[in-house]
């Protein structure tokens, strides 16, 4: 699908939540204003609600059935969805290796309170959603999609390291 719009120059929330909408759920950016998306369910949803946050500014929107001219012009946006979507794992991959420095900093000076087993655990649920919302928009398997699965893996097997050293040190209490 191919969605494009006009919105009036102020006030700039009204692109900037448009603009927030459809990154979110990875649509890809052609130029201004004007954004292709895989014809899916879930990604119809976000374009509608993309149009409704454009009309209600007093934008309009046109929302087309598209479909790329041959192969060069589908292999040229896949290549935008992937490339858009490995910078987003990279990204993912960076929070995981912050997770993990956290993890360690607090195992090097020994901090096994329950309160920050439940900070740990709540960064790693966002990992996870994170990961999941990822995955769902990563249509042709951006290059580092497995090594962000295997880091979110290790991460959980780190945290699971940190809740069995807090239950120690409370002596099992």
């Amino acid at each position: 699908m191919l969605l494009t719009y006009h919105l009036p120059s102020e006030p700039s929330r009204h692109r900037v939540a448009v603009w927030r909408e459809l990154r979110r759920v990875g649509a890809v950016s052609l130029q201004q204003a004007t954004w292709a998306v895989p014809a899916r369910h879930d990604f119809l949803a976000a374009v509608t609600r993309a149009v409704d946050l454009i009309e209600r500014a007093d934008g309009e929107a046109l929302v087309f059935n598209a479909v790329p001219r041959g192969d060069p012009m589908a292999g040229r946006l896949e290549t935008l969805f992937t490339t858009d979507r490995e910078e987003e794992w990279q990204e993912f991959l960076a929070e995981c290796t912050k997770f993990d420095r956290e993890i360690d900093k607090e195992i090097r000076i020994k901090k096994f309170t329950t309160a920050e087993l439940d900070e740990e655990e709540q960064n790693l649920g966002r990992l996870r959603n994170w990961y999941r919302e990822l995955r769902a928009r990563d249509l042709f398997g951006a290059p580092s999609h497995e090594q962000a699965e295997q880091r979110l893996k290790e991460c959980t097997e780190r945290l699971e390291d940190f809740a069995e050293r807090v239950y120690e040190h409370r002596g099992g209490a």
